[in-house]
């Protein structure tokens, strides 16, 4: 066979990644289809593919993969299939060593562009024209779907069935319930990920469209100016750290914020509140809190073992640790919204009024409609990414538990170390044996593989997967992979310019603003309680769920992210600079080293080691 290598260049092919010395046979967890192929070498080598860091920051388990599938399907379903977004059509991906990368399919031919264009005025202007209502009805969808998930039952399977199973006509069986739950708690997260992108991609779109026609009229406006033009509006993703601020001031007020110190884990503060009559009061407080706002989850949702604040608190306690410290030092803790409002309104009339008079009304009527759509770039999240996805993974774990019972794992967490067919599988042979009362191979069969695979992703976790593999694009094109990723044209040549060595680190200037101070370098949400006062969060990527702990640290740093980023997002509404999209700063940076971050011109300045 011909080499179809690509040109030597910034990027190695992905034909060309070497397997880690004891990864052997990684790949064994993912789809026949989520692998580079040589059957399809010769598309795939001269694609541009980049390390998905944001959303997949470490290797993928075989079970999460799901989260993978179901929501690429979704996104191209509406982007491809129903908006007919012009210039792009869906997301491939594939896995290297365990790591996720993704490659857009742009549309190029200007017959079909403008086929597509048509479909998309029409179908995103009744989205746009009926915003409020239709926004309302998807809430109710996603409220609803929350709650058929909480009722979703996973059977037992008796030794004998009840008598209602034999003399009732409406009652099956417990082999027919299991499988049928678990069928359905699959199609109950594809339903999720089809209300998730469902008006997504048209809160991306109004601000694309907007900010085009910024560059337009006004050629010489940053990028961050743009943004700033709709930041400082108040969306539900904050109302969980805003409640932690009020908690933070109600255990200062009731004398019981002694309780709170730094390196103590939640369930010791918790026993020094309930010894007293105060701390007892406050516990109560918080529990009303936690309905809803404790489901956040302690990353962006997409692997299992993130967990909801209700099952892991460490993230909102040491925001309330935090938080108290700042109260007693006499800092500010709330979010600038005052000063984040009135720069986002001088900004709106300086650029206004330095527009023609004939661009001045579609300039304001796209800033509007950037305004209105805005919120649900981030509210989405709470519903679809933390206060579901987190019952989902718990409903699975109950999958998981039923097997261990019945010794096909050892642990009921090891079901995530299984694909979910191969899940379908071991239920399938389960319900086979204890109908047949056959004695099943699974418990044999199953536990080998799992404790090969959780062998394999902490071999897989100590390898830093390169930022991009293949061939330089000559353009970017895609509005998701552009806003949200931060992926343009520029960043991409600019990620193939570095070099390993210097003392500067290049990105998009998210957030305005110029600090130095120590970085912490975040690599997994397991490490997000280390992070201490006065320091620079430096990661692949932030999750909204991160927020509680933006009022510690004095800027942020990521390898991917665009200006519609959640990290840029949240540093703007926090006032915090912060450059994304750098490449490679959790590999060029590391904890205790000093920094400058310079948000308004998109550098990151290595000065010293700590």
């Amino acid at each position: 066979m011909s080499s179809t290598a690509p040109e030597p260049g910034a990027f190695p092919s992905p034909y060309s990644v070497a397997t880690p010395e004891g990864c052997e046979g990684w790949e064994e967890m993912y789809p026949y289809y989520a692998l580079f192929d040589e059957r399809r070498r010769e598309t795939d080598e001269n694609r541009f593919w980049f390390w998905n860091s944001m959303h997949f920051p470490m290797p993928m388990p075989a079970f999460d993969v799901i989260c993978i599938d179901s929501p690429y399907q979704a996104v191209g379903a509406w982007q491809n299939r129903v908006f007919a977004v012009p210039p792009a059509m869906g997301i491939d991906y594939r896995a290297v060593n365990g790591y996720i990368y993704i490659s857009a399919n742009p549309v190029t031919d200007p017959e079909q562009i403008a086929e597509r264009a048509g479909f998309f005025q029409r179908r995103a202007g009744h989205y746009y024209e009926n915003w409020d209502g239709l926004y309302a009805k998807w809430r109710t969808k996603m409220e609803a779907l929350i709650a058929e998930l909480g009722e979703l039952r996973v059977p037992d399977l008796p030794k004998y069935e009840p008598d209602e199973v034999a003399f009732a006509d409406d009652r099956n069986t417990a082999f027919y319930e299991l499988l049928d739950a678990y069928g359905r708690c699959l199609r109950l997260l594809d339903l999720m990920w089809q209300h998730h992108f469902e008006f997504l991609l048209l809160g991306y779109g109004a601000y694309a469209t907007f900010a085009q026609f910024c560059k337009d009229n006004l050629p010489d406006i940053p990028d961050q100016h743009i943004a700033q033009m709709v930041a400082g509006i108040d969306v539900l993703l904050f109302k969980p750290d805003a409640e932690l601020r009020r908690m933070a001031r109600l255990a200062i007020e009731t004398e019981v914020d002694g309780a709170f110190v730094e390196g103590r884990t939640p369930p010791q503060i918790d026993a020094e509140l309930e010894r007293s009559e105060a701390g007892r009061r406050w516990l109560a407080e918080l529990e009303k809190v936690k309905d809803p706002w404790f489901n956040m989850a302690t990353g962006d949702g997409l692997y299992h073992y993130y967990r909801s604040w209700l099952d892991d608190p460490s993230i909102p306690y040491a925001a309330l640790i935090g938080h108290i410290g700042a109260l007693r030092a006499g800092e500010r803790i709330d979010r600038p919204t005052a000063e984040i409002e009135r720069e986002r309104e001088r900004l709106a009339e300086a650029y206004s009024a330095l527009l023609d008079e004939d661009a001045r009304k579609p300039w304001a009527d796209l800033l509007a409609l950037s305004r209105t759509v805005f919120p649900y770039v981030e509210e989405h999240k709470f519903f679809c990414d933390y206060w579901f996805l987190t019952r989902w993974w718990n409903k699975v774990r109950e999958f998981g538990a039923l097997l261990a019972q019945h010794e096909f794992l050892a642990d009921g967490e090891d079901v995530f170390q299984l694909s979910r067919h191969e899940v379908a599988s071991a239920l399938d042979e389960l319900v086979l044996s204890w109908a047949t009362g056959g004695v099943p191979l699974g418990p044999r069969h199953w536990p080998p593989i799992v404790q090969r695979r959780k062998q394999l992703l902490e071999r897989l976790a100590q390898w830093r997967p390169p930022p991009a593999l293949g061939v330089t694009p000559d353009a970017i094109t895609d509005p998701m992979t552009v806003m949200l990723w931060g992926v343009t044209t520029e960043r991409v040549r600019e990620w193939a310019r570095q070099q390993d060595g210097g003392s500067e680190l290049n990105g998009a200037a998210a957030s305005p603003g110029v600090v130095e101070g120590p970085a912490r370098v975040v690599r997994s949400m397991t490490e997000i309680a280390d992070v201490r006062d006065g320091e620079i969060l430096v990661c692949g990527s932030t999750s909204p769920a991160w927020a509680p702990i933006f009022s510690k640290i004095r800027a942020t740093v990521t390898d991917v992210g665009g200006v519609m980023s959640h990290a840029a997002i949240v540093c703007r509404e926090y006032g915090l600079p912060a450059v994304v999209g750098t490449g490679r700063a959790t590999t060029r940076i590391h904890t205790g080293q000093m920094i400058r971050v310079d948000g308004s011109a998109g550098v990151v300045t290595l000065l010293a080691d700590d």
